[in-house]
């Protein structure tokens, strides 16, 4: 555990110390993010934080090939290249992307590049761990990696909304997935606790967490497509490598009972992406638009319509994130009633969260009904006084120039991510 929390430390620390060169490269070279009517930023953003990431993953991937802990899984495969080789043409790809603004054909190409680089070096999905599921044809195999890749890759790449937003995700989801294949690594090898998609995991979320405080609201700098397509592309390296070389039936009844877990937390980490790409897709295609048509209609854009402000939005969807995976790796540890116990009741305090803007509204409503003068989002103080209730947060919003929630409705022809 040691050695990968010293990797995951190094990746944040690379990350951090690269991230501000990565502002100034990305004014000099015209990779801003100019501001749209969609959009919650209301200045121009340097959008090459991805390099940063990329970089911290790479530091750490270099440092852990020479530790004589991980030799093991340098020596079995070169798994971790193939990830680390991906991330980096997805990474340049998405730099080119955000400088010159490519068009989805290319920046599809390229991701299916990416995909088979990773699976000609080994990390491909070749089993499910149910019922011992094998995928007999290597071209289905292959195709099954590709799939899977791109999706996350967009996924993630249609959350990146709000600041701090998919880092944080990723951060969160990445840590109860490494919780996981450390667990099963034990269980799995007594004596060696070396795994791939651990170390792939630890980096992951290093690096999100050493670009976080340059990118919490209100950001400085934003990942831009170089980075949102690493992220999605390191999270689906590891979730195919726990499906493909750690096999359940040999690990101790307490971890394997769940035997769904390799494919339902990678599933669960990357849920809410999944989910707001899905909507996005079905929500155009419906109107009669390309899935790849704009518009303000993301699950971070209703929490903010909603009455959230923006940091607020964000945890909301850190939230759920936590809650899923979190959730799901409890079922290793606690027995399921005790773990599914658990969930529910953080389910309800997350529900109470989301929706509390519009029972706020409508508590204010009541009071206004009643024949008090209590305004929306006011309060009332022990001694009969109102009180505005505006965050310290929503005074940040308007501070900033970030937009309101009104804004997010306004329609827009800029090109959706």
């Amino acid at each position: 555990m040691k050695v990968y929390l010293t990797l995951m430390v190094i990746a944040a620390l690379v990350t951090y110390a690269a991230t501000p060169a990565m502002r100034h490269l990305s004014f000099k070279v015209g990779a801003v993010t100019a501001v749209r009517a969609r959009d919650v930023h209301r200045k121009p953003m340097a959008r090459l934080g991805g390099i940063a990431i990329l970089g911290g993953i790479a530091g750490a991937i270099a440092i852990a090939s020479n530790t004589r802990f991980l030799e093991p899984v340098f020596e079995a495969s070169n798994g971790a290249w193939g990830v680390l080789g991906g991330a980096a043409l997805v990474c340049a790809l998405g730099m080119a992307d955000d400088v010159w603004d490519l068009d989805w054909m290319a920046k599809l190409a390229g991701q299916i590049l990416a995909a088979l680089i990773m699976a000609w070096s080994g990390v491909q999905l070749v089993t499910v761990p149910i019922a011992g599921l094998t995928i007999g044809s290597p071209y289905l195999s292959l195709a099954a990696t590709v799939i899977v890749v791109v999706v996350a890759m967009n996924a993630v790449n249609f959350v990146d909304g709000l600041d701090g937003l998919a880092a944080g995700m990723i951060a969160i989801g990445g840590a109860a997935f490494f919780t996981y294949t450390y667990v099963l690594a034990r269980s799995a090898s007594p004596g060696d606790y070396s795994s791939l998609a651990s170390l792939i995991l630890a980096v992951l979320v290093g690096a999100c967490l050493g670009f976080l405080p340059h990118n919490v609201h209100p950001a400085r700098i934003f990942m831009g497509d170089s980075g949102a397509m690493t992220l999605g592309l390191t999270i689906a390296g590891a979730a195919i490598i726990v499906t493909g070389q750690i096999d359940p039936e040999i690990v101790s009844e307490r971890v394997s009972v769940p035997a769904f877990i390799p494919i339902v937390l990678p599933l669960m980490v990357v849920a809410i992406p999944l989910l707001d790409m899905t909507l996005a897709v079905v929500r155009r295609l419906l109107q009669g638009k390309s899935p790849f048509m704009p518009d303000a209609h993301h699950l971070h854009h209703v929490l903010l319509r909603a009455g959230h402000s923006h940091r607020w939005a964000v945890s909301v969807m850190y939230l759920w994130t936590a809650l899923l995976s979190f959730g799901t790796v409890s079922l290793v540890f606690l027995p399921a009633r005790t773990s599914l116990l658990l969930v529910g009741v953080g389910a309800v305090i997350t529900l109470v969260i989301t929706f509390s803007p519009a029972w706020r509204r409508r508590l204010s409503g009541y009071y206004r009904a009643a024949g008090t003068k209590a305004k929306p989002l006011q309060r009332i103080t022990p001694e009969g006084q109102l009180h505005g209730h505006q965050t310290s947060e929503e005074s940040e919003d308007d501070a900033d120039g970030h937009a309101s929630a009104d804004d997010m409705a306004r329609p827009t022809t800029a090109q959706e991510k």
